[in-house]
């Protein structure tokens, strides 16, 4: 039998094991001892973000968490802290409550049951079969971004993914392609295949182990698929956040509540647009600030709004005292405590620090 007729012969997902075989990824950081809480970690940072960039946030993640248990006694703040920088700080705020619940209903070990891993915070349908497949080789269908692009082309799916009913149907083509041996393999197989081969922008269709079956290149409409979400114009919002200095230099930084934008996180005292800065901080933090000055905007956005956020520089009066609390602190720009920041914020520390610097 030829090359050409054994690969005719081979299913769908005997195809892509024989590819992950020779060019599938097996040494990441989460494959070297799997275990249900590594891999679930990973699959959490993974989530809208590039193996690439995950990768030194894992390392560090894993060595201040080794284990379930300490990631559940840890304080969120240290959670949020080694997160700064990933965004989608919901991840983590739900890492930590699922860990919580597993040292306390689990008796610290992962469930095994994907019922049970479904009802766990922050964790749907694809991220618990993902673990389950991945770290106890579990027979579960994944249904994540790269595996839908490979379904949708494979089979030319039409219309949006996010849909409910094109969801379902490549939901149903997922649990049809899993095999029942191998899962393991073949669940990172498909995931290997939708990140390094089968990707949004010029996919190595040449090097596909699926491509002679391919239905979107068989059409010559790969780039069609799959389709892209609608298009709808985000809102803009606008801020100032006040960045005040006391006489050591020391920043103040507010907690912003649990729940919510930048949930637990550390950001700059926030001043509404439309009042002045001086009666502001007189009126709300009791302090007496220097001529304020303004610094260029900058814009943040989230999945539904713009921020547009005006940053503004002033130093307190020495008479004036805002007193440290359970939701401010003095941040200390030349030895910062680990606090969870939020991303501009942390963008207008780095400049605030070279700026003293200079």
């Amino acid at each position: 039998m030829s090359y050409n007729e054994f690969m005719d012969n081979m299913t769908f997902s005997d195809r892509l094991l024989a590819w992950f075989d020779d060019h599938g990824r097996k040494d990441l950081p989460w494959q070297r001892h799997a275990s249900p809480y590594r891999v679930w970690v990973s699959e959490v940072m993974l989530q809208q973000t590039q193996v690439a960039t995950v990768i030194p946030y894992y390392q560090r993640f894993m060595e201040h968490f080794p284990d379930v248990l300490a990631l559940a006694d840890a304080p969120l703040d240290e959670v949020l802290h080694l997160w700064t920088g990933l965004g989608y700080y919901a991840r983590a705020r739900n890492l930590h409550r699922a860990a919580r619940v597993i040292r306390d209903e689990y008796r610290g070990e992962f469930p095994c049951d994907i019922a049970a891993v479904q009802t766990l915070p922050g964790i749907g349908r694809s991220t618990a079969a993902a673990v389950l497949a991945l770290a106890s080789g579990q027979r579960h269908a994944i249904l994540d971004g790269n595996v839908k692009r490979v379904l949708t082309r494979f089979h030319a799916i039409d219309g949006w993914p996010g849909r409910t009913e094109v969801e379902q149907r490549l939901w149903a083509l997922a649990e049809r392609h899993t095999p029942a041996q191998h899962v393991a393999n073949y669940t990172q197989a498909i995931m290997d295949l939708g990140a390094t081969l089968c990707t949004r922008a010029s996919p190595g269709c040449g090097r596909c182990p699926l491509s002679e079956d391919c239905a979107a290149r068989r059409q010559d409409r790969v780039a069609d698929f799959p389709a892209s979400k609608p298009r709808k114009t985000l809102p803009v919002r606008d801020t100032v956040m006040l960045m005040l200095r006391n006489a050591s230099g020391e920043v103040l930084l507010v907690q912003r509540p649990p729940e919510g934008l930048w949930g637990g996180l550390w950001i700059f005292p926030e001043c509404p647009v439309d009042e002045d800065v001086g009666q502001w901080c007189e009126r709300r933090l009791a302090c007496h600030i220097s001529p304020p000055e303004i610094w260029s905007a900058l814009r943040h956005t989230f999945s539904h709004f713009h921020l547009d956020i005006t940053p503004v520089h002033a130093r307190m009066d020495t008479a004036s005292a805002v007193m440290e609390g359970a939701n401010a602190v003095w941040y200390n720009l030349a030895s910062p405590p680990a606090l969870g920041l939020a991303a501009p914020v942390q963008r207008l520390l780095l400049q605030l620090k070279e700026e003293s610097r200079a």
